[in-house]
């Protein structure tokens, strides 16, 4: 039985990637794929990151796969909706998995998945393989959903790996890692690698999902993760690592072991993370620089301690300020995370956060508007508010709106003076005649956008789109 691995993410059909230029490829397919390699089980990947739905086409036709699975996020479920369209016309068996699928098993199957998998694919993979190849009993299968004629099933859930020491590394042999380290050296002069420590995130808030991995949070051991960074190096040289964990320094002890350990075998390559304001102090940050870290971003989400303890954050707002200045006394950039648009948010909280960014002064902040994620807290909270602007198979999560809350304009213009006052404010520290007029451009720029949202404060969602419960 012939399996091709893929995932719907087409690097060439993301504005914004194109844009930034900043590629890396799906851990979580590759971790898959070697774990069935482990077993014995001949596996290809289809890495679609550089390719387009034609090479998809041909690579179906050519190699007339029995199975394919598919990894799809919420951003990808258009893309990944045709490819299994085409996979179902060449009479392969289809397998999903992923956040998305996850969160809406019945649209899935509805579409042609001939099996759902819930939480870690790679012990559920192989299992279903060997009940497909065998014409075994897919009820003994644990983690997937399936249809048994217009039934539909979902078998009992998989336990989640206990020793992730265990697994192999990701199989990045089966694709081209190159590519994304030209176009990394080609855009930005280094090249960067990816990998990650842990599996999972225990903390709850509200807007996040956590489909895949639940509230665990599973950690490998230092020397099992510091023999992969050293096979990174010894066979691709990259210029910079990305540690993708959720929250990377939410252990400390283990980071202090991690860093003694790079340090023994002489290992140090600069690198860049994920944090949280309560996972940093004075010993996390000394290791941190100590390490090589060049970035961290910090998920601050908002300046207003209302708006993250209804988040049920668990962070304190002011406490950013001092985690980002002793960040960048050593030497370390900060970047935060903003979300705006959370539900209940008022103009008092957006400017407790531009009063926040100012005095924190990040090295660079990127902001989102909020968006309610299927099966998540939020999404319970707001459901009887949400409208979808267009058809699920057409659209994601991103695609639900609040009734009554402030439209996308008004966000557009909050963001324009959100970004412009944070930098009038930086640049005023500069005195050269260069940064007063970049100063008062900005200013410029930010009062637009202070009239601007004035000018829509009474643009609301209004109930245009579908009414979200048709998708549930």
């Amino acid at each position: 039985m012939s399996l091709l691995l893929t995932h719907g993410y087409y690097m060439w059909d993301d504005p914004h990637e194109r844009q930034t230029m900043r590629p890396y490829p799906p851990l979580g397919l590759l971790y898959i794929a070697s774990h069935l390699e482990s077993r014995g089980i001949d596996v290809e990947v289809f890495d679609s990151t550089f390719q387009d739905a034609r090479d998809f086409q041909q690579r179906l036709e050519s190699s007339r796969p029995s199975v394919v699975g598919i990894y799809v996020n919420m951003m990808t479920r258009v893309r990944a909706l045709k490819m299994l369209r085409a996979c179902k016309q060449v009479g392969a068996k289809v397998v999903v998995g992923g956040p998305d699928p996850a969160n809406w098993v019945e649209h899935y199957l509805d579409h042609g998945a001939d099996a759902v998998a819930i939480g870690e694919g790679e012990q559920t993979l192989e299992e279903l393989l060997t009940c497909w190849q065998g014409d075994g009993d897919l009820a003994t299968v644990t983690g997937i959903v399936w249809r048994d004629g217009d039934e539909t099933i979902k078998n009992l859930p998989r336990a989640q790996l206990r020793n992730l020491d265990e697994q192999p590394f990701p199989a990045r042999h089966l694709i081209d890692i190159d590519a994304y380290l030209n176009i990394w050296r080609q855009h930005h002069g280094q090249g960067s690698v990816s990998l990650i420590t842990a599996r999972g995130c225990p903390f709850q808030c509200t807007w996040c999902s956590h489909a895949v991995y639940g509230h665990s949070h599973r950690r490998r051991n230092v020397s099992n993760v510091a023999d992969e960074v050293e096979h990174i190096i010894e066979r691709y040289d990259p210029e910079l690592l990305w540690y993708a964990d959720d929250v990377f320094t939410i252990h400390k002890r283990w980071l202090r072991q991690y860093a003694d350990e790079l340090a023994r075998r002489g290992l140090r390559v600069p690198f860049e993370t994920i944090t949280r304001e309560d996972r940093l102090d004075d010993e996390v940050m000394d290791t941190l620089a100590e390490m090589g870290c060049f970035r961290i971003w910090v998920g601050a989400e908002s300046g207003s301690q209302r708006i993250l303890d209804a988040m049920k954050r668990k962070t304190d707002a002011e406490r950013v300020i001092e985690m980002v200045h002793g960040l960048q006394k050593r030497g370390i950039q900060a970047g935060m995370f903003i979300m705006l648009g959370y539900d209940g948010e008022t103009l008092d909280d957006l400017q407790e956060t531009v009063a926040i960014l100012k005095r924190a002064a990040p090295d660079v902040f990127l902001t989102t508007v909020s968006y309610p994620i299927k099966n998540t807290p939020y999404f319970e909270q707001v459901k009887d508010r949400i409208v979808a602007t267009r058809p699920w198979s057409e659209g994601s999560d991103r695609d639900f709106d609040v009734l009554g809350r402030h439209s996308k304009r008004y966000y557009d213009f909050t963001t324009r003076w959100m970004v412009n006052s944070v930098s009038q404010s930086q640049l005023a520290k500069q005195r050269t005649a260069r940064a007063q007029a970049r100063r008062l451009k900005a200013a410029i720029n930010a009062q637009i956008g202070r009239v601007g949202m004035w000018m829509t404060e009474n643009e609301r969602i209004e109930a245009k789109g579908r009414p979200v419960g048709v998708f549930r």
